[in-house]
């Protein structure tokens, strides 16, 4: 008898219990307050002096807070500088300092209202981006919730911008928290079939068109990559798409959905490791939720995403090495290590992009170990076809502090991939993986403009780094809705 799940189980319950944010002229004095300030700056009314904070160790550094007990609660927040990234970091170093408290407000120091409108817009954003992300917790099953949700968030500020700015940063981290739901949700609790029809939910709540393909659909459409992961598995496969229409400019996602990696036949070791790879399917998570956030932020760009969506087991029926697959438009693989499953199912997905002609394609994916041996667990590895595109991505990385570093697309290495079977095999050599991924994908995107995203380093923080909270960190959802957001005028 198989186990089940109860349907009534939410995957994505961020949704549920979303924080809201305001804007007021002057606190209410009731809730906790922050005050982000510099070294030696003025500090607010009543707090000590700098000598004094200077006794317990408070010099206005970044990272640096302190509390004065009070009513109401004050935090102060060292920051050394006024950027996007510093003031993320901060509004999240005082969210965390009020781990109990489901309200907080924060006043804007003067270097924010006195900035120029755009600018101030951009800070603002990056701040309500930080609180909302820091506070996030993945809860659903646990029997007791140990921190209360967080509900509201208040800037104290007199200038027009502000609200808007904030309700874009609220937009923002919602994202990426539901990239979180999804990748942070057990594979038996969030299987193929589930996330399809998470998809649909979704679409239907942010304005979205959604279809989900089948196992019958599958093999019309002759998406070989993808059914061949699904060879060994009881669960079946779905293949997503998702569409935003708005303007001309045509960009286009694909996603790798795997619920959980186990490696096929090529089967991974067991530790506690591999019990993150329930997190391989956020290329695909973080792709549908950035969808969420484009008619909310009114995206001129119309958006198309194919998300390949499996898991990948072991069983009698499982695809074996050795094996040739064909993916959709006819080009063979044979497939020598089944561990290396998501450019099988990208494969299809790229094709499918690219024949409906976009003016570029971005796909995302936790592909390799490699790229997390060269970058490390911060930044992601970026390939791509086009410099200028590949100049768009590295853009709406450094405005969202999801970093990448782009690495060459080495034709060099494109031999390794040859098979004395089929027209490509799915691995090469030993060294330089995430290149040879990269280039395995690079054949099936023909003359679009392109783009890899392997996210196989930042997908996942073992413990709480400011914003970057334990667990799935949902990298690359902001990413994208910023990438969509500049694609319209560039």
């Amino acid at each position: 008898m198989r186990l089940t799940v109860d349907d009534s189980f939410d995957p994505i319950p961020s949704l549920s219990h979303l924080p809201t944010v305001g804007v007021t002229a002057a606190a209410s004095g009731t809730e906790p307050e922050a005050h982000l300030v510099q070294a030696e700056a003025p500090l607010p009314a009543g707090a000590p002096t700098w000598e004094e904070l200077a006794q317990v160790g408070f010099e206005g550094k970044a990272g640096q807070r302190v509390l004065l007990p009070g009513q109401p609660l004050r935090v102060l927040v060292g920051i050394d500088e006024f950027s996007s990234a510093a003031l993320r970091d901060a509004g999240a170093t005082a969210a965390s300092a009020v781990p109990q408290s489901t309200n907080l407000t924060v006043h804007l120091p003067a270097a924010i209202n006195q900035a120029i409108p755009s600018d101030r817009a951009q800070l603002v954003q990056a701040l309500a981006e930080g609180v909302l992300l820091a506070r996030y917790r993945y809860t659903p099953l646990k029997s007791a919730d140990e921190s209360p949700a967080f509900a509201h968030l208040t800037l104290v500020s007199d200038q027009p911008e502000v609200a808007e700015a904030a309700r874009r940063g609220a937009v923002m981290a919602r994202t990426t928290n539901l990239a979180r739901d999804l990748a942070n949700t057990p594979p038996r609790h969030l299987n193929a079939d589930r996330l399809g029809a998470v998809a649909e939910r979704l679409g239907h709540k942010f304005g979205l068109t959604v279809e989900v393909f089948g196992p019958e659909q599958l093999a019309d459409l002759g998406l070989g990559g993808l059914l061949g992961v699904n060879a060994g598995s009881v669960e079946e496969p779905r293949m997503i798409k998702v569409s935003y229409r708005a303007g001309e400019r045509q960009l286009a996602l694909v996603g790798k959905g795997i619920t959980y990696d186990s490696g096929g036949l090529s089967l991974k070791p067991s530790n506690p490791m591999h019990a993150l790879m329930k997190s391989d399917m956020l290329g695909a998570g973080a792709i549908l939720a950035a969808m969420t956030a484009l008619a909310d932020l009114e995206v001129d760009t119309s958006v198309t995403a194919w998300l390949m969506c499996t898991d990948n087991m072991p069983s009698g029926s499982s695809t074996k090495l050795g094996d040739v697959l064909t993916i959709r438009g006819g080009t063979t693989v044979e497939v020598k290590n089944t561990d290396a499953e998501g450019r099988l199912v990208l494969a299809d997905g790229l094709v499918l992009a690219a024949e409906s002609s976009p003016d570029a394609i971005v796909d995302v994916a936790t592909l390799t170990g490699a790229a997390l041996a060269a970058l490390g667990p911060r930044s992601a590895a970026l390939f791509a076809n086009d410099d200028h595109l590949a100049h768009l991505v590295e853009a709406a990385a450094a405005s969202t502090d999801e970093t990448v570093w782009r690495l060459p697309l080495d034709a060099r290495y494109r031999d390794q991939l040859k098979s004395h079977v089929a027209d490509l095999s799915n691995i090469g050599g030993s060294y330089g993986g995430a290149i040879l991924a990269a280039l395995f994908l690079n054949e099936f995107v023909g003359e679009v403009p392109w783009a890899h995203v392997d996210i196989a380093g930042p997908m996942y923080s073992d413990q709480d780094d400011l914003w970057r909270v334990t667990g799935s960190t949902g990298f690359s959802a902001r990413l994208l809705v910023e990438l969509a957001q500049t694609f319209t005028t560039h």
